[in-house]
């Protein structure tokens, strides 16, 4: 009985809150961006922002030290293209999800082997694949049913849905941290939404993981008192991180040694306790 009330409330919320990127609904025709593939081992932590940016001023990474009133980061928001839709629980379990299955799920939706959409997919289903890393329990959803779930799982049934407010400016910006600073929760699970012919989540929960809602002021907002609001997540041990990972390069420093943190990207769904 819980859980329907948590899958009527989170239904709700995602009609209402977060229709205009694609996340209900059922359709073959999705627009993917098959040129950013997920990758594995944290070489870019899924539902990062402004990772591969080629402005080498925009931050993707910075420590935690830094989410201070009057700090200030040149960051860009990009839009996300991901249109892809949930299916009902019933219709995504009838339907194989593996490498091994590529061939028949492609014939299914009726996708050239050799396209980019065919290739993103295929990324996908390898991060799904990928063993946990050390402290990281993970499960790629396929279904609105199956991400709650798990977020109850791993949170018990008394969660919230947080969904990360858009920065209203995609071109590189230099944004102030405001007043308030809040860290809202030390045990989460985030959904990373993937590119796939449907909606899937890498859903995860992280030992060490802290979230923070950081309200972010433009230049030209300086005199104002509203702004946009941000929510950053802090990984305090990245011991497991691949050393190639970009954050390293980015910060100069060595895995496993300072926390780091970065953005979420619109498409992701962060889960909480209330």
């Amino acid at each position: 009985m819980i859980a329907m009330f948590l899958y009527i409330y989170i239904y709700i919320y995602i009609i209402v809150g977060a229709k205009e990127n694609g996340y209900v609904g059922v359709g073959k025709e999705v627009e993917m961006e098959p040129d950013i593939s997920p990758s594995l081992a944290y070489a870019s932590p899924p539902g990062s922002v402004n990772v591969h940016h080629s402005d080498a001023d925009v931050k993707s990474f910075f420590f935690e030290s830094d989410l201070h009133e009057g700090s200030k980061m040149k960051l860009s928001f990009p839009k996300i293209k991901n249109s892809a839709k949930f299916l009902p629980r019933q219709v995504s379990e009838s339907i194989p999800f593996s490498t091994t299955k590529l061939p028949e799920i492609l014939a299914h939706f009726s996708m050239k082997s050799k396209s980019l959409q065919a290739k993103a997919m295929e990324d996908t289903l390898k991060v799904c694949e990928a063993p946990a890393l050390n402290g990281e329990d993970k499960y790629c959803a396929t279904s609105l049913e199956s991400l709650v779930d798990f977020g109850v799982s791993k949170l018990g049934n008394q969660i919230k849905i947080i969904s990360p407010t858009q920065v209203q400016r995609e071109d590189p910006h230099v944004y102030t941290i405001g007043r308030g600073t809040k860290m809202i929760g030390d045990k989460s699970v985030e959904c990373h939404k993937l590119n796939y012919v449907y909606a899937v989540f890498y859903c995860h929960e992280v030992q060490g993981t802290r979230a923070y809602r950081v309200p972010l002021k433009q230049q030209l907002q300086q005199q104002r008192e509203d702004g946009d609001v941000a929510l950053a997540v802090c990984h305090s041990d990245t011991s497991a991180w691949n050393p190639k990972n970009e954050a390293f390069q980015q910060l100069k420093v060595k895995p496993g040694t300072v926390p780091i943190c970065h953005f979420l990207s619109s498409d992701t769904l962060f889960l909480v306790n209330k």
